[in-house]
């Protein structure tokens, strides 16, 4: 049995100003999509300018944030909005969908493919691969601030965690950290590290992170406002990212069904 550090999710205090783990987390994610966003650039096969990823980084960062707030507060917290309206702007008092922001990201994408004039695809199929780095930023960000845990479990790294009782608990913020983090970034980089066709990375992205999620979800706590959804183990996670699923797998069905390999992107990057 572990015992979660109970950290203090306070990283940095300047005088009234309290710099939290949380956010930390958040550009450390962005921050490293960008690092490996140049790197991928750099690849022949895609061949961008180094200046358009920061860019798409500055579109990215704003779906993520506004996406995700709204998605949580749609998605998770109607009643509270319904309620209280100004709740979605309290984003101080927590609250952050990835299915919310998946949304805002793809809206990003559609703005910064209309004003590049790019097709939207090739935004999503160069970014598929930097993604995973925030999602594993922001399940350590989850993991330090002792929330998201799961079920019961006598296994020997279940863990203790300080507002969730006595009972050793399964890390699931750890295992979607492991899962939709580090695992799918290695499996996207190896993907994308070759030509593939034009939807390719986009779908396997988003079929891998459906079935990752609802894997964990098996054993991660729903929310206590929320509960299961159907027969004592449907929770809305797994309800969002169904969707996810199925398209992920339509669009690389299409994807090799209808669209050549690109031989290279060079000349769209000019």
């Amino acid at each position: 049995m572990l015992i979660h550090p109970d950290f203090d999710p306070v990283a940095i205090r300047l005088g009234p100003l309290a710099v939290h783990w949380y956010g930390l987390m958040y550009l450390l994610g962005f921050w490293g999509a960008w690092w490996l966003g140049v790197r991928r650039a750099a690849q022949p096969h895609v061949a961008w300018p180094k200046d358009r990823v920061a860019d798409l980084l500055f579109y990215v960062v704003l779906g993520v944030i506004l996406g995700g707030r709204i998605g949580y507060t749609l998605f998770y917290n109607l009643s509270g909005f319904l309620a209280d309206p100004l709740v979605i702007v309290r984003m101080w008092e927590g609250g952050m969908s990835f299915h919310g922001g998946l949304l805002g990201v793809i809206v990003a994408y559609v703005l910064f493919a209309y004003h590049h004039k790019l097709h939207m695809f090739e935004i999503a199929d160069f970014a598929a691969p930097l993604v995973p780095v925030g999602l594993f930023t922001g399940r350590i960000g989850n993991f330090i601030n002792g929330e998201l845990w799961g079920k019961p479990t006598d296994l020997p790294w279940g863990m203790v965690f300080p507002r969730a009782g006595s009972e050793p608990r399964h890390p699931s913020m750890l295992y979607e950290a492991g899962l939709e983090g580090l695992a799918m970034l290695a499996i996207l980089w190896w993907f994308a590290r070759k030509p593939r066709p034009r939807m390719a990375a986009s779908g396997l992205f988003l079929a891998l992170y459906a079935l990752f999620r609802i894997a964990v979800e098996f054993v991660r706590r729903p929310d206590a406002h929320i509960g299961y959804l159907a027969w004592g183990w449907v929770t809305m996670g797994q309800v969002l990212s169904l969707p996810m699923l199925l398209a992920g797998g339509l669009m690389m069905g299409i994807a090799y069904i209808k669209a050549p390999v690109p031989e290279s992107r060079v000349a769209s990057s000019k």
